[in-house]
């Protein structure tokens, strides 16, 4: 709310003013601790805020007619400041008036010349005193000391000016009495009263016993500020009954007008013409009294007098003024609606609708004023504020009178908007897809993760790790291993790199998570998921596997053939690079009898897996072929007794990776008789590895082929899924 006081007039220094404290609500010591101040509006004068006790005192010398010259009351608005927390209180403080100033008149002594020839009834304007207070103390009265010749006359006018002038009671005679000496007495109405004194020295002259005379004793004339230099504002006139030279009238400004009259217009002597040769500012005065003298020239010459009151009218000529009381910032971003941002006073010189002022801001939001006093306005924060959208504003505060034309002003406030962490780490990709080739370097980098916290300083910065919660990849041996044991994050640059080599025979799929935590109070945290791929390469060769007897790679037909014409005996010998198998086939076997199947896995993946069987030796068109795909070993024609009772096969695996890896076996075939088959399978069915002849080869074989159509269905299938994955990771990179 608004507190008025008062503090009279000459109030001596440590004067208390009103009770502030109780009306405000401050204790003793509030006012040092708030920090609590004075903020001036127009004048101001010498009071200030107690820091011990929080009242408003007077600091220094307190002047009314100083501060507020005739204008009453006297009204000083300031505002009380207190910025913890920040609130304002609005004063106005009364000066009052005391009776501290006496009637003043112009001078001390007024000397009058007065023809003896003059009539009683005869009126002489007399110049008033003047009282620098105001109300009853500037009201006067005046006497006349005792003169049987003279007396006073006294008028107060409807504008509460003076009218005063001295008149002659009875016929004078100069040979009696040439000098008359009178004292005039003014006195103010103020307890107690004041006085102020002025001689009158009236000396008698012969001759010229008539005085100008003009219309009127009153003039009034109004005229806009800001008037053109030379403009004509009244021209007077005044007649003197008198004839000849004693009747001739010159027009001059009374001995007592103030040298700012004279400096602000002219009058021409003989026109009684006055014009305007200063340039008039409503603000600076709004109103002149012009004590204007017609005199004649006879001997002596005689005076009229008259005075012009001028009013000087407002024009909007004074554009509106804004000033910043108090800025606080800068604003947190998570400030409440209805934050006062800053404080500011608005005014204007001009009067009436000219000096009413309308204020704005802009641009329009986030950001409103409100005005709850004249001239005071509040900056708030009406919209919630985002630093990462907007971190700064240069708010403009506008400000228009009500004249016409329309003047403007315009005050700039920047607002700068400070960060709270309320931004988490956002990762670039949600999914980060990584494609890794086994048997890499430790230490090998596999990945780069970003992440972007739109904060600034500590609530930006971001750092990386490893998730232990759900990271971790199940593995061929040993079951269910962390991550952490297979990968690692630089926590400041986002680095992953491997912490060991990665064996694809042992880890297919890593998949992970990486958190990014910022620095803010509290932390935010963004996530992401790493998929590790492990590409496979060719670096197992292929390995014969052991035989249903116990000896490596040879798998024998299921049952004798019809006949007898095919079978085995196994028997390994085993080298370096080469496994050495025995097998059996009987004279007269037709082409396409199955002799025996190699057996042979790659521990590798897709092509890296995919093996061919071929005869090394004996090279050229031996009686004996290997399948292509399927590892098994039959006819290639009849065998005949030209063929010798013993071949030997050196067989090679091959896989598709590249390079290709390889591996050997040598296969040795007995071709016996039928009744030596029989000889040998029961020789040789104590050892280890025997097995009969399988029963329906062609069954054998085209069980084999359709193992074999599987196999190069599923190669196809796990191919195209890499060259998929290939695609997809190249896709999501660009």
């Amino acid at each position: 709310g608004q507190v008025r006081c008062s503090v009279p007039d000459e109030a001596r220094s440590g004067t208390g003013v009103g009770r502030l404290p109780q009306e405000l609500g401050l204790g003793a010591g509030d006012a040092e601790a708030r920090r609590v101040r004075v903020v001036w509006q127009g004048r101001r004068a010498g009071v200030e805020v107690s820091g011990a006790s929080g009242a408003l005192v007077v600091s220094s010398r307190l002047d009314r007619e100083e501060l507020c010259g005739k204008s009453a009351p006297c009204s000083l608005r300031l505002e009380l400041l207190q910025e913890r927390p920040l609130r304002v209180f609005h004063v106005e403080l009364d000066v009052t008036d005391i009776n501290d100033n006496a009637p003043l008149f112009p001078v001390n002594e007024e000397a009058f010349n007065i023809a003896e020839s003059s009539l009683p009834g005869s009126r002489f304007p007399l110049e008033g005193a003047s009282d620098a207070d105001i109300g009853a103390n500037a009201q006067l009265s005046y006497t006349l000391s005792p003169s049987e010749y003279f007396r006073l006359h006294h008028q107060r006018n409807d504008d509460q000016s003076d009218s005063m002038a001295l008149v002659l009671t009875k016929p004078l005679d100069r040979e009696t009495v040439p000098v008359h000496r009178l004292v005039l007495t003014a006195t103010d109405g103020g307890r107690p009263s004041l006085t102020g004194t002025m001689e009158l020295a009236i000396s008698v002259m012969d001759a010229n016993d008539n005085a100008p005379q003009f219309n009127q004793s009153v003039y009034r004339i109004k005229v806009l500020e800001g008037s053109e230099i030379g403009t004509p504002l009244i021209t007077l006139s005044a007649t003197d009954l008198d004839e000849g030279s004693n009747s001739d009238v010159m027009y001059l400004f009374s001995r007592r007008v103030a040298t700012q009259v004279r400096e602000m217009f002219s009058i021409d002597e003989n026109k009684g013409e006055i014009r305007l040769q200063g340039k008039l500012d409503y603000e600076e005065m709004d109103n002149y009294e012009i004590t204007i003298e017609a005199r004649d020239k006879g001997t002596p010459p005689l005076s009229g007098h008259c005075k012009v009151l001028l009013e000087v009218l407002d024009v909007n000529d004074n554009a509106p003024e804004v000033w910043v009381t108090s800025l606080s910032v800068p604003v947190s971003e998570d400030a409440s609606v209805g934050t006062v941002v800053a404080l500011l006073s608005v005014s204007d010189r001009d009067s009436g609708a000219n000096g009413r002022v309308q204020c704005s801001v802009w641009p329009t939001s986030p950001f409103s004023l409100e005005s709850r006093f004249l001239g005071s306005y509040s900056l708030v924060l009406r919209e919630a504020l985002d630093r990462e959208r907007v971190s700064e504003y240069e708010v403009e505060v506008r400000a228009e009178d009500g004249g016409k034309p329309t003047l403007r002003a315009r005050r700039s406030v920047r607002v700068p908007v400070s960060d709270v962490n309320d931004n988490a780490p956002a990762f670039s990709q949600a999914v980060y897809t990584v494609l890794a080739r086994e048997n890499n370097a430790a230490g090998a980098e596999l990945a780069r993760v970003w992440a972007r916290d739109p904060d600034e300083a500590g609530n930006g910065r971001v750092s990386y790790s490893l998730w232990e919660g759900v990271s971790g990849a199940s593995v061929s041996v040993g079951g269910w291993r962390p991550a952490s044991s297979y990968v690692s994050v630089d926590a400041e640059s986002g680095r992953v790199w491997a912490v060991q080599a990665l064996d694809y025979e042992e880890l297919q799929v890593l998949q992970f998570e990486v958190r990014a935590v910022d620095a803010g109070e509290p932390p935010l945290v963004g996530n992401a998921t790493v998929q590790v791929f492990v590409v496979d390469e060719n670096d197992n060769a292929p390995m014969l596997l052991p035989s249903v007897g116990g000896g490596p790679g040879l798998v024998p037909p299921l049952s004798p053939a019809v006949g007898g014409v095919a079978g085995t005996s196994l028997e390994t010998m085993s080298g370096p690079d080469s496994e050495t198998l025995w097998a059996w086939a009987a004279w007269g076997a037709p082409a396409g009898q199955v002799v025996a199947k190699i057996r042979a896995v790659d521990a590798d993946s897709g092509y890296n897996a995919w093996l061919r069987y071929e005869v090394l030796e004996p090279r050229g068109k031996g009686p004996f072929r290997v399948g292509l795909y399927s590892g098994e070993v039959s006819t290639a024609r009849a065998l005949e007794e030209p063929d010798g009772r013993r071949q030997r096969l050196v067989i090679v695996v091959r896989d598709q990776g590249e390079p290709s890896r390889s591996a050997t076996a040598t296969l040795s075939v007995s071709l016996v008789e039928g009744g030596e088959k029989a000889l040998a399978v029961a020789g040789s069915s104590s050892l280890p590895g025997l097995l009969l002849p399988a029963e329906g080869g062609a069954a054998a074989g085209s069980a084999s082929a359709s193992t074999n159509v599987w196999l190069v269905v599923a190669i196809c299938a796990v191919s195209s899924v890499f060259v998929l994955a290939l695609v997809l990771y190249g896709a999501s990179r660009w």
